[in-house]
Parts: C-alpha cells; structure tokens; sequence
C-alpha cells in the first residue's frame, strides 16, 4: 500500500480519538507504542491472520476443497459400496467431511427430500421413488437364493415351489429383499415361504445361513464373496432372473454444489 506518513498519523490520531486511549506516547525525539497500543497491536496482528484465514476458507469452499458432505443411504449400499467410495473420496479429499447415515428406504428418501442429506445412495425397485428425487441407475444388482454348503438344495436346479418350501431367514418387515421374495411368489401364484427366522441387519442373516439353517433371497453383492469362497452355496430356480437397481438420488430440479459432484463423479468412475 501506498499511504503517506501524514495520512496514517491524521488515520491514528482519529482512531484515538474515538476510543478515547492515547496509542503512542513520547520518548526522547520519537513516539513509542502505550502498553495499550502494545496489546491492541497484537489483537490487530491476530485479526489480520483471521482475515487471512477465513479468505484461504472460502477460496476453498468454492473450489470444493473442504466442507461437508451428508450421505444416507439404504442398508445394501452403506454396507457394500459406500465404505470404498468413502475411502477413495477421502484420499483425494481429506479436507472434507463425509457424513454418513444408514436407513430403511422411507426414511432415507425423506431425509433427501427435507434437506437433512445431500445424497441418497438407494438399492431397490423404481417403483418406490418419490416425484421430487433425480435417480441416476449406477448398476443391477442380482438377487440370489442361497444356503449352507451342506444343504441337499446347494448349487442345484430346482423349482420356485421346491424352494419356497424351506424355512427362510430374512430380514425384517419392510425391507426391499423381504419385499421382493413376497412379490415374486404372488407374480408366480406361489404360496410364500416360512419366515423362521427374522434379523434386522444383512450379516446376521448371512452368518445364519451359513451356520446351516434354513435358506434367504439376498443381493449378489452382499454374498458373491463367500459363494466365491465355497462358504454359502447358491441355488438356481428355474425361469427365475431377479435384480434390482443401485441408484444415486439427488433432489429433482437443485443444481449440485461442486463437493456433491465430485463425489458422483467418484462414484461413477469407481463402477
């Protein structure tokens, strides 16, 4: 800056004037800073840091260098998806803040649309989507019937009749797989299976399966791995080809801040 000294000496002698406080005082031929100037100097110097600061902040907020993200998302993607793209996220973003809530379907789609997420990361059917929510399909998911590796049905053909004749282990009351099972059964006029044994989260159901009781209708993606690894079995019904969708949601007609799209963009090239 270029301030000449009689235009800062007429800016201090105004400023002491208006707090009343002398802020230098004479020594010899010069001035020295009060002990009040000394202190009020110093404040100055932290206000200057703050400003300096709160610049650097909002530079990087525009540039979507920090801030917060809120995600909730449906049990199969928090469980199965969200945990890499999170991490790969972080990894190019540290100083963001990822928040992340799991919820059944209705509470994830009423969190999106009363602005208390940002994202919804959904997996289910297209039929329970609400008008005021963008659904962007990332992929399909397949559901699976599965047992014990010990069971007579495991890695067998056989009919839906034969299949619903098992004691099933499901989740509970309004989840989509549960959902999906009944629907299939009342497409195909086949009475629905027993429900032995009810969870309300996906690994107490796996664990159960494969501890040797029972049966499920579950996602590929929740049990590809231990199929893969000869721990759960599948079981092939005829003529029966189920999926369903893994979608990101966003609110209908809103412009995504920079943070939420690369986060999609994440996502996206993660697939």
């Amino acid at each position: 800056m270029c301030i000449s000294q009689p235009a800062v000496s007429s800016q201090i002698k105004k400023f002491e004037h208006e707090i009343g406080v002398p802020l230098f005082k004479q020594q010899g031929r010069g001035v020295v800073l009060t002990d009040f100037g000394i202190v009020l100097a110093e404040k100055a110097k932290n206000l200057v840091t703050l400003e300096e600061h709160i610049e650097s902040f909002i530079e990087d907020y525009r540039l979507a260098k920090t801030g917060t993200i809120q995600i909730v998302a449906t049990y199969l993607p928090a469980n199965f998806l969200i945990p890499k793209w999170a991490a790969t996220f972080k990894s190019a973003n540290e100083d963001v803040n990822l928040v992340i809530t799991t919820a059944n379907t209705k509470d994830a789609f009423e969190q999106l649309i009363h602005y208390k997420a940002d994202i919804a990361i959904y997996g289910g059917g297209v039929s329970e989507r609400p008008k005021e929510v963008t659904w962007e399909e990332l992929f399909e998911d397949e559901l699976w019937f599965v047992v014990s590796t010990a069971h007579p049905f495991a890695n067998k053909t056989i009919s839906l009749v034969e299949m619903v004749k098992e004691s099933f282990i499901m989740r509970e009351e309004g989840s989509s797989m549960r959902e999906h099972l009944f629907s299939l059964c009342q497409t195909h006029q086949v009475r629905p299976p027993k429900i032995s044994l009810q969870f309300s989260g996906i690994n107490e159901t796996i664990r159960s399966v494969m501890a040797g009781y029972g049966a499920s209708f579950i996602s590929s993606l929740a049990v590809s791995e231990y199929v893969d690894n000869g721990q759960l079995a599948r079981v092939y019904v005829q003529d029966i080809h189920i999926k369903h969708k893994i979608a990101i949601c966003t609110r209908k007609a809103e412009k995504h801040s920079l943070l939420v799209q690369k986060f999609i963009e994440i996502v996206k090239n993660s697939l």
